[in-house]
């Protein structure tokens, strides 16, 4: 009998419970971060919602006061409001370039691999020297995008410098960095059975046929997965507003978004019970918004075997 066999025998514990025993030892790493930086933080940040607390003073129990406060304050209306716009305009452009960039990168032609790396460079530019460029770039009198217009004799918009055209300018610039998507995408179309597309052809489809019968149906659930990351990721926007605008949001506080009141309340305002009942909030908004989409999907996208 080996030494452990006796060692169980002698502790009179089951093989099956010492196996467990192990297990959870190697688990334990994981468990106690779980605990300790996901699980904790997320049960204080809720108490937090309920309280006024400043940091420097111990929490002191309001109530919904925070809820109160955060609903009529118009600064709060109004980065929602700009959110859910942007998150508007965002969505459906994404889906429409980064699936048209995969289609257009699934062909086969010479250089491919080239301009696939082309187009995923931009995901690699941090986010703060990409909003540095491009406020450089889009600059109503400086901006070389301009420059290049009045060259044409094209109009030139105020783009961040205009309240009508600040959101879309940061469409564009989100646009710019859609690599991440578009791998996904073509990843799936690479996944789509030829003898499908060879079938569609002996039947007399053309391109665009085979595009909206075969290869979009047979990659709906890889759209809907970037649909509603996509969705996280416009309601959670700041990195590139907040540097291109210091914070302030301007101009006309179209570029005031939801994260930017947020930090501003948690981390400026060290008001971490405001902070965390915005937090919460849109926790819930972006919850619903994600069980829509679920609830539609079942109209819309097609399992392979299912």
């Amino acid at each position: 009998m080996s030494t452990s066999t006796r060692a169980i025998h002698r502790m009179r514990i089951r093989p099956s419970t010492w196996i467990t025993i192990k297990g959870l030892a190697f688990c334990s790493p994981w468990i106690l971060g779980l605990l300790l930086l996901y699980l904790y933080p997320m049960v204080s940040s809720f108490y937090w919602t309920f309280t006024d607390y400043r940091i420097i003073n111990p929490p002191a129990w309001v109530g919904l006061r925070n809820y109160e406060i955060m609903v009529k304050d118009p600064v709060f209306v109004q980065s929602m409001r700009n959110t859910l716009n942007y998150a508007i305009m965002w969505l459906p452009s994404a889906v429409v370039v980064a699936l048209s960039l995969a289609l257009l990168l699934n062909t086969k032609v010479k250089g491919m691999a080239f301009y696939r790396s082309v187009y995923y460079f931009p995901v690699l530019v941090p986010a703060v020297a990409s909003a540095i460029v491009w406020k450089w770039v889009l600059d109503p009198q400086w901006g070389i995008l301009n420059a290049l217009l009045r060259q044409l004799g094209l109009p030139t918009p105020g783009w961040i410098g205009s309240p009508i055209w600040a959101r879309p300018s940061l469409v564009l610039i989100a646009l710019w960095g859609v690599g991440n998507t578009v791998v996904i995408y073509l990843a799936s179309l690479q996944d789509v059975p030829r003898s499908l597309y060879d079938a569609a052809e002996v039947d007399g489809a053309n391109v665009w046929h085979r595009i909206r019968h075969i290869t979009i149906p047979m990659i709906t659930p890889v759209i809907l997965f970037n649909l509603i990351t996509g969705m996280i990721g416009a309601f959670q926007t700041f990195d590139v507003p907040y540097v291109m605008t210091q914070g302030s949001g301007e101009p006309g506080q179209s570029l005031l978004f939801y994260s930017m009141v947020l930090y501003r309340q948690a981390f400026l305002y060290l008001r971490m019970g405001m902070g965390s009942t915005m937090a919460w909030v849109m926790l819930v908004i972006i919850l619903i918004c994600t069980v829509i989409v679920f609830s539609t999907s079942a109209r819309w996208v097609y399992y392979e075997g299912g």
